[in-house]
């Protein structure tokens, strides 16, 4: 079925309409993005007031690149089938979900300038760099820099956007960078075989599956690490357990990645969870001595 085909026969409005976009929005990471860096501004320090301009710039950022991603993807998601996307099963427009797209890009920049002009900048320069991954770097080498700059562009928001703007600590940014790495990995893996058939050649796709599985623990561990030993002071039980935990859990994904492509996608997930909780209990401390 084509996009113009598929075009043709969407005319829900309302509540169904809604719906579909919703969906086109990539939900889950959309809301764990926005949830995650809302916790790492509460845990830091910053006021009511500022953590609510995080939420709120945060979610529209999401929302803007999820919705592009299906907006610039529906052709290639309807020559793969892909019923599961809410424009190739008809319950919205390419049109309203370029359109949302566009409304929720306008909005990210007041919102996330509302913090500081260098706190914004850091924001607004990862979701550039996302939507300069929706709109064609996906398909190139170069796949996992937006991915790096997006991720690491997060902690340097929140830091920034603290009484005095004060600069984020060299790990912090370099572990979310890493984390970056890891999801582009995990996240694309599953589905190299429908990107390779519709010409995307990204950084995953080009390593092919075999050597995705083995690098994906690689990132996330080095962030691990990171965020374990670069912190200054003597890391506590609670870290080196948490360490020990990420091993644990990269090492299952590598060992039965072979099974499914899912099981190495569900081990990094766990991975970045125990990097989260890490991140979140430097609280301030992610900001520059």
């Amino acid at each position: 079925m084509t996009t113009s085909g598929q075009s043709r026969h969407v005319h829900r409005r309302g509540p169904a309409a809604l719906a579909g976009l919703a969906r086109a929005c990539h939900p889950g990471p959309t809301a764990a993005v926005t949830l995650l860096t809302t916790a790492l501004a509460v845990a830091s320090g910053r006021d009511a007031a500022g953590c609510a301009l995080v939420a709120a710039a945060v979610l529209a950022g999401q929302l803007s690149i999820g919705w592009c991603n299906d907006a610039v993807d529906a052709g290639r998601d309807a020559a793969a089938g892909r019923r599961d996307k809410p424009i190739v099963s008809g319950e919205v427009s390419v049109r309203t979900v370029r359109i949302a797209a566009i409304v929720a890009l306008a909005l990210c920049v007041p919102l996330s300038l509302a913090s500081g002009v260098l706190a914004g900048t850091a924001h607004l320069v990862g979701v550039a760099a996302a939507w300069a991954y929706d709109l064609g770097v996906k398909a190139t080498a170069l796949s996992w820099i937006p991915y790096a700059v997006g991720f690491g562009s997060l902690p340097a928001f929140v830091a920034l956007g603290l009484p005095g703007h004060p600069w984020p600590a060299w790990w912090a940014v370099l572990a979310g960078a890493l984390l970056g790495c890891g999801a582009h990995l995990a996240n694309v893996l599953p589905d190299i075989s429908d990107d390779l058939a519709t010409g995307v050649r990204g950084w995953p796709q080009r390593l092919g599956p075999a050597r995705v599985r083995a690098l994906i623990p690689l990132p996330l561990l080095l962030a691990t690490g990171l965020l374990v030993l670069a912190p200054p002071g003597p890391p506590a039980a609670g870290a080196w357990a948490a360490l020990g935990a990420a091993c644990v859990f990269a090492g299952a994904g590598l060992v039965l990645g072979g099974r499914s492509p899912r099981v190495p996608f569900v081990a990094a997930i766990a991975v970045a969870a125990v990097d989260v909780v890490l991140l979140l209990a430097q609280g301030i401390g992610i900001t520059a001595p």
